[in-house]
């Protein structure tokens, strides 16, 4: 789809999120030794992933905590960078409790893939109620990573985004794609923005036109600026037990076509992991 820019050139090894043992590591760089266990998220342009070996970068590599698994923390880089900055950066919350704050009402669209279990699980470390939507077959699952209340994204009030408790929203983290501006707006507080983790063309053009007419209610789309200073602290996270990584399935590095092919299916639970074992 992005040919003629990306990649430079065939054959392309993708992936970007990768965990493994340092086995060299180049001039200057000090921080690191072989025999290290570490977490890195690679270039997009270079990728490099799938694959035994890989060339990482030392500013996007951190040590992986022994009580982080490699799969687990695999999933990190991409999905749950994603996450943290849409809620913190993006909605601009909070990811503490405290008494005095008044309580922020969110709502997550896919909470059950990649990046959308990360951030139910996210925003509930603050002063947040938490509205998901997913397919039938994963409520109970998104219901135990901490959402206040689930919909199915297949029911009238599901395509509708209607929180069940009538909530209006002052956030919406949007991890699906294919809905429109016009089902959000509705929706939403006074002050009530959308961050879009997928954002095209349209999206754009509403962001822009939202800005143009000074609308309180906005859409901003979000690309990751990738930080090992967050990556370590996801990592952290996860160590302490506050947040989880749901693995839907693994594949062996020589079933990999088979992995990418589930990716795209689009209705992976969580995260789906390629090993080299």
């Amino acid at each position: 789809m992005l040919r003629p820019f990306m990649p430079g050139k065939f054959p392309f090894v993708p992936v970007t999120d990768v965990a493994g043992e340092v086995v060299e590591v180049g001039p200057g760089v000090q921080n690191f030794k072989a025999g290290d266990k570490v977490v890195s998220m690679l270039s997009f342009r270079n990728g490099g992933g799938l694959a035994e070996y890989a060339v990482a970068n030392k500013t996007l590599t951190v040590k992986r905590p022994p009580e982080v698994s490699a799969s687990e923390s695999s999933t990190l880089p991409i999905a749950g960078l994603t996450a943290l900055q849409a809620i913190t950066e993006g909605a601009g919350l909070k990811l503490e409790k405290s008494s005095t704050d008044k309580q922020t009402n969110v709502l997550i669209t896919a909470a059950s893939g990649g990046v959308g279990h990360f951030a139910v699980q996210l925003a509930k470390l603050g002063n947040i109620h938490v509205t998901a939507t997913c397919g039938a077959r994963n409520i109970e699952l998104v219901k135990s990573l901490g959402a206040d209340e689930v919909i199915d994204y297949k029911t009238p009030e599901g395509a509708a985004l209607k929180s069940p408790s009538g909530r209006k929203y002052d956030a919406v983290i949007h991890c699906a794609t294919s809905i429109p501006w016009s089902t959000f707006e509705p929706n939403l507080s006074e002050n009530g923005k959308v961050i879009d983790m997928t954002p095209g063309p349209r999206a754009f053009l509403t962001s822009f036109t939202k800005k143009l007419t000074f609308s309180k209610k906005m859409l901003v789309p979000l690309f990751v600026a990738s930080k090992s200073g967050n990556l370590e602290y996801m990592l952290g996270l996860v160590r302490d037990g506050k947040i989880k990584v749901v693995i839907d399935s693994k594949f062996p590095l020589a079933k990999a076509e088979e992995a990418w092919a589930k990716i795209m299916d689009g209705h992976a639970t969580g995260k789906i992991i390629v090993t080299s074992e």
